[in-house]
Formats: structure tokens, C-alpha cells, sequence
């Protein structure tokens, strides 16, 4: 999905080659992994994971807490995990998609995409389910479905060459969705949530792809 070279240059019939100059180190993607782990780090340390009601209590989304005025769970809920495997897979493959959404639309908007659809995401959460429930996958759900909406948006002005991404991205998105069913921290609603927070919010933006070719 990587190569070198710079943004924007054209591609097969004159197409901008989606791929090119994508940075292997997207800041904004990367601190929020690590926030990701650092707060997984203190779930650890504090207990959180031994029960129900220390999860509640350092942060997870309930139905109940947010309308109790709790409103802070909407965001906290999104940097809290359920387990080891449900951290590293959600960065991984947030790593995979932030890189591609923070090349397309760079820092400010990739951070507006991943909040919104964050936040869209723990509203979903609140209106179809009790909770409790933690995860950056509303989030990440989001941020999947910019970069597939806008790939979609303006498939005559940009050039895809490594497909198998999208393979592996939706073998992730069933995961998570059977995850969702099988554990009760983790909930469906979320991810509809983001999914449809994030293609939305894709849809107000101009990638900054398009802008630098236009200017070029």
C-alpha cells in the first residue's frame, strides 16, 4: 500500500496515485496509539479489567451514566480497551487506515474524522445498547469508512494500486462485528455509529490529495 515519491503525482490516465509519498509515520495516528496504550497501560495498573463496575468506573460507556449527565463517557469510552487482543488489533489496524486518511485529508481533518466519528459512535452505542462498553472502534470504524467513501467520491481522480487492503480491512470489520456480538463490552451500535459519522464527515471534506494536484 506504501511507496515512495511524491504526493499527488499522476497516475494511469492522469488519475492521482492514491498511494504515493504515504508516510509511514503518521503523527497524528501514532500519538493517538500510543494514548490508546497509555490508557490501556492504566486500566492495567488500576484494576479496571477485574470487574464490570471498575470498568464502569474508569470511564466505559453506560446508557445510564450519560444520562445522568455523565456526558464524558461519550469520550472516554473510545480510548479505554477490553483486553489485549482487542488493543493491538484495533491499532493495528488503525495504523493501516489513519495512514491512508491522514495522507488523503491530512492532521486537522483525519483528527476531526476520527472524533466525530468517535463521538457518533458512543451516541449509537447509548441508544442501542446498556452498556457497559469501551473501544476506539467507532472511531476506527469512521476513519475506515472516509477514506472508502472518498476512494468511492472520486474513483475518476484517484488510482488504487494495491487492492488487497481492502481484503484485509473487511476480514477486520466482520471481527469486529462478530466481536460485538460475543462480548458485551464491545457493541454493533458503536460501530454503525462511526461508520456512519465518519462517511458523513468524509462527505463535507476535499481531500488534500485533490488539492495539491489541482494547484500542481
Amino acid at each position: 500500500m506504501l511507496a515512495g515519491g511524491s504526493a499527488g503525482h499522476p497516475g494511469p490516465f492522469g488519475r492521482v496515485d492514491f498511494e504515493r509519498g504515504m508516510r509511514h509515520t503518521p503523527v497524528l495516528i501514532l500519538f493517538i496509539i500510543a494514548v490508546n496504550v497509555y490508557m490501556f497501560i492504566r486500566e492495567l495498573a488500576t484494576g479496571a479489567l477485574t470487574s464490570k463496575e471498575k470498568l464502569i468506573a474508569a470511564g466505559a460507556l453506560t446508557r445510564d451514566g450519560v444520562l445522568h449527565g455523565e456526558w464524558w463517557r461519550l469520550a472516554s469510552a473510545m480510548f479505554l480497551h477490553g483486553g489485549w487482543d482487542h488493543l493491538v488489533g484495533n491499532c493495528i489496524v488503525l495504523y493501516i487506515v489513519g495512514m491512508a486518511c491522514e495522507h488523503a485529508f491530512g492532521v486537522l481533518d483525519t483528527a476531526i474524522i476520527y472524533v466525530v466519528s468517535g463521538l457518533a459512535g458512543s451516541v449509537m452505542s447509548v441508544v442501542l445498547s446498556q452498556g457497559p462498553s469501551v473501544g476506539a472502534s467507532g472511531a476506527i470504524f469512521g476513519v475506515l469508512s472516509a477514506v472508502a467513501v472518498t476512494l468511492y467520491r472520486h474513483h475518476d481522480r484517484f488510482y488504487v494500486r494495491d487492492k488487497r487492503i481492502g481484503l484485509v480491512l473487511a476480514v477486520w470489520a466482520g471481527y469486529q462485528i462478530l466481536t460485538g456480538l460475543a462480548t458485551p463490552y464491545i457493541d454493533n451500535g458503536a460501530h454503525l455509529g462511526g461508520l456512519v459519522g465518519g462517511a458523513a464527515t468524509a462527505m463535507l471534506m476535499t481531500p488534500r490529495l485533490l488539492g495539491e494536484r489541482a494547484s500542481s
